[in-house]
């Protein structure tokens, strides 16, 4: 059976103090309830309050507090959610205001998160943004523990459940943080593999729900799941990318992101969103047919400042043109930074392909002479990888190679060929 939520928003009146592109409480609410459904929740109520600063302890107004209560228990709510992060001491006193289970917008991602995550990696991930929320919130439910023991030094109170909670979370923190570096030094390694075969990153990027494991799917002729709900993939995938006969790249799709996106989440997710960091190319998918998608924009942009990359090469993606009416889908045919496609038809794919083509202009491919030591085996094999060799010769301790091969490569070999001959 459903659990039951209302909902609960605040918003400041102060207009300056809002950022430019985030939509207002009625938008917000709109979308934690997107956020409720894909929790399996069923919404019975909101309220939404609008104040200059907000309650330091309880984040509405007493008389708002109240209000909530009286329409969450005669909807018959079981909890209610906030669309907005709480602090302890909020959390603690709504629970004890209203008399029901109370979660913020923090809450409610994680869960979703929790229950989306598949790949050991994000489960890891996950445990550990929820371990690093719960650590700070734990205050009000100890209770003193006995914990007397023999010999000296262990007489007395013993310490507070408390605290010996505490100390656990924290070992788990350091344990998951551990197990979270290893997959980051994997990772590393699969990109400077990914480097030597001189393959290009492409990464999809974009607000959840925008469609890009639809588009995902259709580029690659993956399985990726989809679904209409909220963060319906979680874990990072890496497919090829057919670009034409002679090209392919690699297509990666990371998570969406959200307005609000609790810092310590995307904290914990740095790893998987450091494939955007090796990215040649970002794929920045709107929604086109969505009314928010300028705010979602606006987030997106944000969080991809937040990140270090915004400034990489981008190339923004009108998803979803076959729900637009004519005109609109002219006006966006017009822009020349962007591309409109549907994810669903494949219409615009072909466009698609060739700017990102464009982007990923290949390599041009050279002739030119390497001498490198007999022992060098790593450069060697790099050339027998990536290229043609075309003559090779062993003199004393030296290998002569002329080859064909990526300007690239041919720069990477340098170092390892100070006498290299002149390219033709």
């Amino acid at each position: 059976m459903l659990e039951k939520a209302f909902l609960a928003g605040w918003e400041s009146t102060r207009r300056e103090g809002v950022m430019m592109g985030i939509a207002d409480a009625e938008d917000s609410l709109r979308e934690l309830k997107e956020l409720t459904a894909s929790a399996g929740a069923r919404v019975v109520g909101t309220a939404t309050q609008r104040s200059p600063d907000p309650d330091p302890a309880t984040l509405l107004g007493r008389g708002k507090v109240h209000e909530v209560r009286t329409e969450a228990h005669a909807a018959g709510a079981d909890l209610v959610i906030f669309d907005h992060d709480l602090t302890p001491t909020q959390l603690r006193n709504l629970e004890k205001l209203l008399d029901l289970k109370v979660i913020d917008r923090t809450q409610i991602i994680l869960d979703i998160f929790a229950g989306r995550a598949r790949s050991r990696e994000g489960q890891l991930q996950v445990e550990l943004a929820q371990l690093n929320y719960l650590l700070p919130r734990l205050s009000g439910h100890g209770t003193v523990l006995s914990r007397l023991g023999g010999g000296i030094g262990t007489r007395g109170p013993g310490e507070q459940q408390l605290e010996y909670d505490r100390r656990r979370i924290r070992r788990r923190i350091r344990i998951l943080s551990e197990s979270i570096e290893r997959v980051r030094s994997q990772r590393a390694l699969h990109r400077a593999h990914r480097r030597d075969q001189n393959l290009h990153t492409v990464a999809l990027v974009g607000y959840t729900n925008a469609g890009k494991s639809t588009l995902f799917n259709s580029l690659t002729s993956a399985q990726v799941v989809t679904s209409a709900r909220m963060f319906a993939t979680l874990d990072p995938t890496v497919r090829a990318l057919p670009l034409d006969a002679h090209s392919t790249a690699l297509l990666s799709d990371t998570v969406g992101f959200i307005r609000k996106l609790p810092p310590h989440l995307v904290a914990a997710f740095r790893a998987t969103l450091e494939e955007l960091e090796e990215a040649r190319l970002l794929l920045h998918v709107t929604d086109a047919s969505d009314p928010q998608r300028a705010a979602q924009d606006a987030a997106v942009e944000v969080l991809l400042e937040n990140l270090g990359v915004a400034t990489k090469p981008r190339l923004h993606i009108w998803n979803k043109v076959d729900l637009l009416a004519p005109a609109e889908r002219r006006k966006l045919d017009a822009e020349e930074a962007s591309v409109t496609v549907s994810a669903l038809t494949g219409e615009g794919f072909d466009i698609l392909r060739r700017r990102i083509s464009d982007v990923l202009a290949p390599d041009p491919v050279v002739e030119s002479d390497f001498e490198l030591s007999a022992r060098d085996g790593k450069c060697l094999a790099l050339l027998h990888q990536s290229g043609t060799v075309v003559s090779e010769r062993y003199e004393a301790d030296r290998v002569l190679v002329r080859a064909r091969v990526p300007e690239s490569i041919r720069k990477k070999l340098k170092p390892c060929s100070p006498e290299a001959g002149e390219e033709r």
